[in-house]
């Protein structure tokens, strides 16, 4: 303790002398007596040094508390280091000592009039420490008279005592204003105090993310930028975060904020590089990719990125991650850069690994060749860890570039002939993904695989060497005797190597029945009846009764032909990495989890998205706050005309989507649908799900390493020894549940409960179908339809005709972006194919979570529908008031300071003409469609409803309906913070009420 008590003293240097270690040495009796004498001391050296050894006894862990009155009694001195141990005493014992630490508070006060700027920010700092309710509200005056103090450094000080007050006593801060005074400072004339307001806000902004407390405008951002040039490298990170949080109008003040912000890349402190380049990444997305200095941005971005790596190894790892984000969003950032990611000798084992996956997402095949040089240096390493990734890192290069293949497959077989028992089994892992990749190109090195049978013993190389011997069995000459070394010890093996073992030796079986019908119903007994693992011996209850009831059926099941791996697979889910990127620098873009996954309680979690796919706006609560959402507030953009969504249609990759197992349902945070219609394809769609008949009956489990392609329609024809193979299986056993029995049908049952007699609102109009895509031009396919709200969900109703001479199969649908971020909420379920002359309807629930565009007109969409014939696009427009949501009746005095809040130059006023309805019978109908009359008053005959409804963006849009009675002319009167909604609003009100 002693030791320790002399290292602090060195380190912090306590008090003015390097002699001061000699306060934590004591051990005298008596001692607390002793120190309340030299603290009532009449002499000024003698009470700073009892004060001191107050300070050390405290810091040693000794309750000292008993000393408070006599150590409060010093603050009353000229001395600003006794001042400052008094204070740090303070500081520490005024939650344990409240009635007494009142005492403090006229030294306060009277500190923060004195005329030396040090201990005026010396008092005001301490007072927000002092986290004691009793006090709180004497310290608002001094704190008042600080924030308006001619010192900057006092200003400083006071900016982030408000910050802290906050936390303690939010009510208090907003009733005396100082939030005020706090966006006040943000145009000081000392960039140190504007650095210090803005964190205060942004810190206080983060506990309430409603408040809207930093209103960013252009104005505000040109004096942040400008104190930015001036402060210390932690107020240039503050103002860089809240840079961050700003979504410029158009590309042009993008383009003017990305150049103001450049400087700072080159500045010596990583963490201004970082916040720096998280605004630049930001901004990017809003500047047109054909601009000359989106090109020149690019090219600043990379040194800057490449300097950090000679940091350290810990700020190289953190730095790492946050490339790793870059090159998943931007990868010709650094596609020039490979060879600084090139791992070196002394580097540590965490950042060997980084810089490895980054090697990966940087391959190419320009510099393939240097990449595949590198891993297969790293795979002769002592580290197995490093070992074994750099082997799996081969493997993905050759699935990415596929040029580089073959050349992958020889450095493979090259590192399984080292004989290193650890690399060839990595090495096998790497081989299947590669077959999965390129069926029926490299299986000549099968038997070399075969010969190191012996030394695998990982579950995961196993497993995938059996399903390589499953998957070739009629390559391999003793494939039954390979498989039935592994049955040996069947039950010894891991889950994964079971359910693999049986899936190959059923291949196997199918393949070449008569010479292993022993050996599949061998394993089939172990697994159905020696098994306790329920997935075990529910795919072996599978397989049975396939084998036994429909041979055919079974191989076109097990045989099927499998959809190609993806090129990336561990890529993270766009909609996340778009929220990171908004993170760079934090300690979300280390952990690459979502600060949601990892603070605890909601407190500081706001989920950010890049400008570019953001909302029009987030939901808001009360119609005052309903500007923040308006439709104008999304990026203008150019609307694709036909021809350019043909052309970007065309490379669409047709194959049909997997249809054999169960598909977990899209979670929110990867909605379907959700990516532009223009960039990535249809086909990452998710697969469609089967269902049975019976909803009780259990789910199939997945075949192999992941499902195949069930496509029946192109396999078929019989398969040779059937007959024995029919004749060799019963009924399954005893066993077998129940629900087995039941035929397994692709019967339609109503995936989202929509029929399960969900009746909708009373009144709720639904317009009738219209022709979308004619059947001429789209070979055959004709599509009608319309759109309803049902309980709350958004549908898109359609009737798809097949009017050609051929069946239509493997239905797929995705929208464009669009004003109100419709997208679809699952897969388009036509899970039966469609014959000629026939329809069918679908009901495709939608939400509103998808990517925002503004579209002309406002309730335009573009729709794309993939079958197996081609692709095919249409538009169409949904009425407004499908977005109409059930919670948007407004209280009555919230209408009347809302109406009139909005600007009057933002009513519109409509004519509805040839309507017979008196005014109970509008309400009631517009109710239906979530119209809600607020209140309703006569005058001279003529009734006025007062109405509201609140769009699914948040928009709150205000009615007034003037009917007379006798007259068939209604006039409305339409209020909203974002006018352009008002022409479709109006539309909806004509429609509902005529219809």
């Amino acid at each position: 303790m002693q030791e320790w008590a002399n290292q602090l003293c060195e380190n912090r240097q306590f008090g003015s002398k390097m002699t001061d270690s000699k306060y934590f040495t004591t051990t005298k009796k008596g001692e607390i007596f002793e120190l309340k004498a030299e603290l009532n001391s009449d002499k000024k050296e003698k009470k700073k040094e009892a004060v001191k050894k107050v300070i050390a006894s405290m810091t040693v862990g000794k309750d000292v508390s008993a000393l408070f009155p006599d150590v409060v009694n010093c603050m009353q001195t000229d001395n600003l280091e006794l001042k400052k141990l008094v204070y740090l005493y303070l500081m520490n014992y005024a939650k344990s000592q409240p009635d007494m630490a009142i005492m403090a508070v006229n030294t306060f006060v009277k500190d923060c009039e004195d005329p030396n700027p040090l201990i005026r920010a010396l008092a005001v700092r301490t007072m927000g420490c002092i986290r004691v309710d009793k006090i709180t509200e004497y310290l608002c005056e001094p704190l008042r008279k600080c924030l308006k103090d001619e010192d900057p450094y006092v200003r400083k000080t006071a900016a982030v005592c408000v910050a802290k007050l906050h936390d303690i006593n939010a009510q208090l801060v907003e009733d005396q204003g100082f939030l005020d005074t706090l966006k006040d400072l943000i145009s000081d004339s000392n960039p140190m105090v504007v650095a210090n307001a803005v964190a205060a806000l942004s810190e206080i902004a983060e506990s309430h993310p409603n408040s809207n407390l930093l209103d960013l405008n252009p104005q505000t951002i040109n004096k942040l930028l400008t104190a930015l040039n001036e402060c210390t490298e932690w107020g240039q990170i503050f103002i860089l975060d809240c840079l961050a949080n700003y979504t410029p109008r158009d590309d042009r003040e993008s383009q003017s904020i990305c150049e103001r912000v450049t400087p700072r890349l080159s500045h010596a402190n990583s963490a201004v590089v970082l916040s720096a380049v998280k605004v630049l990444m930001k901004f990017m997305e809003m500047l047109p990719k054909d601009l000359d200095y989106y090109g020149t941005l690019l090219k600043k971005l990379a040194p800057p990125l490449v300097t950090l790596l000679s940091a350290e190894p810990e700020l190289q790892y953190v730095a790492l991650r946050n490339i790793n984000l870059i090159v998943q969003r931007r990868p010709e950032i650094l596609k020039h850069e490979m060879k600084v990611f090139f791992v070196k000798y002394n580097d540590p084992i965490y950042v060997k690994l980084e810089k490895l996956d980054i090697m990966i997402r940087l391959a190419s095949q320009a510099n393939i060749a240097q990449v595949l040089a590198e891993l297969k240096e790293y795979a002769t390493e002592v580290d197995v860890d490093f070992v074994r990734k750099a082997v799996r890192a081969i493997g993905r290069c050759a699935i990415k570039v596929e040029q580089s293949a073959e050349r992958c497959v020889s450095t493979l077989l090259d590192l399984i002939q080292t004989k290193v028992n650890y690399v060839v089994q990595e090495a096998i892992v790497v081989i299947k993904d590669i077959f999965r990749k390129y069926p029926n190109k490299y299986e000549s090195v099968i038997a070399t695989l075969c010969e190191n049978l012996d030394s695998l013993d990982e579950p995961e190389a196993r497993a995938a060497m059996i399903w390589i011997v499953g998957e070739y069995a009629e390559r391999i000459d003793n494939a039954d005797e390979l498989l039935e070394s592994f049955l040996e010890g069947f039950h010894d093996e891991s889950t994964q190597v079971q359910l693999q073992l049986l899936t190959a030796i059923v291949k196997l079986f199918l393949k070449k029945p008569t010479e292993t019908q022993e050996l599949v119903q061998q394993v089939l007994s172990l697994a159905t009846q020696d098994s306790d693992n329920p997935d075990l011996r529910d795919r072996g209850y599978i397989y049975w009764r396939l084998l036994s009831t429909d041979p055919v059926a079974a191989k076109e099941v097990v045989l099927a032909e499998k959809p190609l791996i993806s090129e990336e697979t561990d890529l993270i889910e766009p909609t996340l990495l778009e929220e990171l990127i908004c993170h760079i620098g934090t300690l979300a873009s280390v952990y690459h989890k979502p600060p949601s996954a990892f603070v605890e309680g909601s407190r500081g979690v706001q989920h950010k998205r890049l400008p570019g796919s953001a909302g029009s706006g987030e939901s808001v609560e009360s119609p005052d706050a309903a500007s923040a959402a308006g439709v104008s507030e999304a990026p203008p953009a150019v609307i694709p005309s036909q021809g350019d969504l043909l052309g970007d249609l065309l490379n669409l990759d047709l194959t049909p989507p997997t249809a054999t197992g169960p598909t977990p349902p899209p979670s929110s945070g990867m909605q379907m649908g959700a990516m532009d219609l223009l960039g990535g394809g249809l086909d990452s769609l998710p697969p469609i799900p089967l269902r049975t008949d019976t909803p009780q009956s259990p789910q199939l489990p997945h075949q192999s390493p992941s499902p195949p392609d069930y496509s029946p329609t192109e396999l078929g024809g019989d398969i040779g020894g059937s007959p024995a193979m029919a004749a060799g299986f019963g009924a399954p056993p005893a066993a077998v549940p129940a629900s087995f029995s039941a035929p397994v049908s692709g019967g339609l049952d109503d995936l989202f409960d929509l029929g399960g007699g969900v009746g909708m609102p009373m009144g709720a109009y639904i317009p009738a179908k219209t022709l979308w895509l004619p059947a001429m031009k789209a070979k055959g396919l004709e599509i009608s339809g319309t759109f309803a709200r049902r309980s709350g969900v958004i549908q898109m109703e359609m009737t798809l005709t097949n009017k050609a001479m051929s069946v239509m199969t493997d239905f797929a649908i995705q929208f464009n972006r669009n004003s109100f971020g419709l997208a679809p909420a699952g897969p388009m379920q036509v899970l039966t194919p469609v014959s000629p002359n026939q329809s069918i309807e679908v009901a495709l629930p939608l939400n509103t979570v998808g990517p925002v565009m503004k579209m002309e007109p406002l309730n335009n969409l573009q729709v794309a529908v993939k079958n197996n014939i081609d692709v095919f696009y249409f538009s169409c427009q949904y009425p407004i008031s499908m977005l109409f949501v059930e919670d948007g009746k407004m209280e009555r005095q919230v209408f009347l300071a809302t109406w009139k809040d909005i600007p009057n130059d933002n009513e519109s006023q409509f004519q509805i003409k040839d309507c017979h309805l008196n005014s109970d019978a509008a309400s009631n109908k517009l109710q239906g469609s979530n119209i809600f009359t607020i209140a309703k008053r006569t005058v001279e005959g003529q009734d006025m409803l007062y109405q509201s409804m609140k769009l699914s963006n948040g928009i709150w849009v205000l009615a007034e309906l003037r009917v007379q009675a006798g007259n068939p002319n209604y006039t409305v009167s339409l209020k909203c913070r974002a006018p352009e909604v008002s022409q479709c609003v109006f539309q909806s009100y004509e429609a509902v009420l005529k219809n």
